[in-house]
């Protein structure tokens, strides 16, 4: 049972570490005296750990996900999103889905190399890739690291397809490379945005870039002639909902062409995590928070249900659609981004190195 008491570090997302689910042993800390300790205001240093996977390509099948193959350089978050669906993914590493996912981070150090790999395969015919799909390819460690830069080169050099996503700024600083790939359209990036309220935001996403920022992002990557559109996502029922119209206008305004949306998803140990947040954060809306939620699965804080997991359903479900739906076009965006061509693309092997 988790200890909703303990306030997340300075910079954190959780001060919560649960145990993962498929682990037999735990360790329960003893509580602080003080819920607000020296212990819960000190920084937690990030860890990097070697990721020594071999494919960096992931296929899905699922019908609700707008793409089949995904290409994620980095495992865990350091955004520390206290929502983020991804969290339980570190349960498989024999890590927890609280503290640890935003503060142990797998690095795919040969994730271009692999890429290149992937690609000069005969059975490759230049499918679109999502980047990343499931953890931010733009976290703080990418500004040193590059890895996410690298694996653009590579898809530059064979002018693969690609659609990035993301909540960071960061993704500004590759416009060269994208600006390349969209001139055979072979590029699109969407900017998530959850909230316009910045204290909000803080404390839903530490390490993210402010919602301004990310709308600035947006206007630099149209002025470039890169499509971009908006996500947002999630929509908190009874916490962000209200906050979709305000978003898509400020998202047309500065230059999006589309734009989407997810409902929150809680999977396994997401649920006890959102619910701490809670009340740690805005205790007097904790109530209406988790009833909506459950408005929209069906009783339950999570629906796994392909078809309905991405939206909800449900009355409350059904009006967070509508009004989405209405705003998005008072503001004049599309429903979605560009189809991404592979007309364009070419093999590793059939072609020189642009990138030395």
């Amino acid at each position: 049972m988790l200890s909703i008491g303990r306030a997340a570090p300075k910079g954190r997302g959780t001060g919560l570490n649960p145990a993962g689910r498929f682990e037999r042993i735990a360790f329960e800390p003893e509580p602080a005296v003080d819920a607000a300790s020296e212990d819960d205001a000190r920084p937690v240093p990030t860890e990097f750990f070697r990721d020594t996977t071999r494919t960096v390509l992931s296929r899905n099948d699922s019908d609700d996900i707008p793409f089949t193959y995904s290409l994620n350089p980095y495992r865990g978050c350091e955004h520390g999103c206290i929502y983020c669906y991804a969290r339980p993914y570190h349960e498989y590493l024999g890590f927890s889905a609280g503290l640890d996912f935003e503060t142990k981070i797998l690095v795919k150090e040969d994730a271009p190399d692999r890429l290149r790999e992937a690609l000069r395969a005969r059975t490759w015919s230049g499918e679109p890739i999502a980047l990343s799909g499931v953890t931010d390819p733009y976290q703080p460690a990418e500004r040193r690291l590059q890895l996410t830069r690298r694996c653009l080169e590579v898809m530059t050099d064979c002018r693969q397809p690609v659609s990035v996503i993301t909540k960071s700024d960061l993704v500004t600083r590759d416009t060269d490379l994208l600006a390349e790939l969209a001139r055979v359209s072979a590029a699109s990036v969407a900017l998530t945005i959850t909230s316009l309220d910045e204290r909000l935001r803080r404390s839903l996403e530490p390490r993210a870039s402010s919602a301004d920022v990310r709308l600035a992002a947006v206007a630099t990557l149209a002025r470039m002639g890169i499509p971009v559109g908006v996500m947002v996502a999630p929509v908190i029922p009874g916490l962000t909902d209200h906050e979709i119209p305000a978003i898509l206008a400020r998202a047309a305004d500065a230059g999006a062409s589309w734009a989407g949306y997810t409902m929150l998803r809680l999977p396994h140990g997401v649920g006890p995590l959102i619910e701490a947040w809670l009340v740690e954060h805005v205790p007097g809306q904790r109530a209406r928070v988790l009833g909506r939620v459950r408005a929209t699965r069906g009783g339950h804080l999570n629906d796994s249900r392909f078809g309905s997991r991405m939206r909800g359903e449900g009355t409350m479900a059904a009006l967070t659609a509508r009004i989405f739906s209405r705003a998005r076009d008072r503001a004049g965006l599309a429903a979605s981004g560009p189809p991404l061509s592979s007309a364009a693309f070419r093999r590793p092997s059939e072609m020189g190195t642009l990138f030395p």
